[in-house]
């Protein structure tokens, strides 16, 4: 079965409203490893042994459709593998509470959710409201928050051990911040990258939409 199909069968087997997903692909053949990362570049994938990993937004970046052109792409070069979902989240309204829609229980479910090596993280804070946009950026200040075009909310980079972002205990703190004040909203990851080591950089650069984040 090509990549293009296995993503429209995984696809098909998403819950309704999802917003992002996390998947692998194992390549079959090593020596086609770094064409395939090639080939997914806007999805900005990390390579991990011989998987290639990536993430998939409806909100942002590229999508699915996109998705499953770029993956047409290895297909129509031969390039074989595996692919699956490594994380995807999950919440269900009819069981959903004040606490677990906390905005730290959000953070931790989704580093929980991360694989071992993670190093960087491309994440967004979704709000409910706009009325709390001002305040939740001034909280969230070390965050370095940067406010997407038409969304209720605002962007951040997190940093495991080194480079660009804030580190993962200071992000729980301003999102800890928040929950104090009562302001509501989601934490949503929308890239992440594994053991990555800068050499004379701060760290990867995120190209989205054009933009440089």
């Amino acid at each position: 079965m090509g990549l293009a199909e296995q993503w429209q069968r995984i696809l098909a087997g998403l819950p309704e409203g999802w917003t992002h997903v996390e998947l692998r692909l194992r390549v079959r053949e090593a020596a086609k490893l770094s064409r395939a990362a090639a080939l997914l570049g806007p999805l900005n994938p990390g390579r991990v042994g011989n998987e290639i990993r990536f993430g998939i937004s409806r909100a942002s970046g590229v999508g699915p459709e996109p998705t499953r052109r770029l993956l047409k792409r290895l297909d129509a070069e031969w390039i074989a593998g595996a692919l699956s979902i490594t994380w995807h989240p999950v919440r269900d309204a009819a069981v959903e509470t004040a606490v677990d829609r906390s905005l730290v229980s959000g953070w931790d479910v989704l580093l929980a959710g991360l694989p071992e090596d993670w190093s960087d993280l491309l994440c967004r804070l979704e709000l409910d409201s706009s009325d709390d946009l001002p305040r939740a950026a001034l909280l969230a200040a070390p965050l370095n928050p940067s406010r997407p075009e038409k969304d209720v909310g605002f962007d951040f980079r997190v940093a495991r051990r080194f480079g660009y972002g804030a580190s993962p205990q200071m992000t729980r703190r301003c999102l800890g911040r928040l929950d104090e004040v009562e302001i509501p909203g989601d934490v949503v990851l929308l890239r992440a990258l594994s053991d990555t080591f800068p050499v004379a950089t701060q760290g990867p650069v995120w190209y989205v939409d054009g933009k440089v984040l």
